[in-house]
């Protein structure tokens, strides 16, 4: 009776060693894919940063235009 015991806490350790260095890799795959999903996200998210700057510098370019356009205007009349 007791080898049949021994024998079953033996199957059980293996068992539950296995399953535990088998999820652990698995979890650390998912985690390496993970980062280079969240990498590309990250390159991607900058990049339309990056549009929105350059949009919001055209924007600035205008005003500035037209501020530049409105002095020489009001200059005209302070005359």
């Amino acid at each position: 009776m007791d080898a049949a015991v021994w024998t079953a806490i033996g199957l059980l350790a293996a068992t539950s060693l296995g399953t535990m260095f088998y999820l652990g890799a698995r979890i650390d795959s998912l985690a390496a894919r993970t980062d280079v999903r969240f990498d590309a996200l990250v390159v991607r998210m900058d990049a339309r940063f990056d549009r929105v700057d350059a949009r919001f510098d055209h924007i600035e370019e205008r005003f500035d235009a037209l501020a530049a356009r409105l002095d020489a205007h009001l200059d005209q009349h302070a005359t």
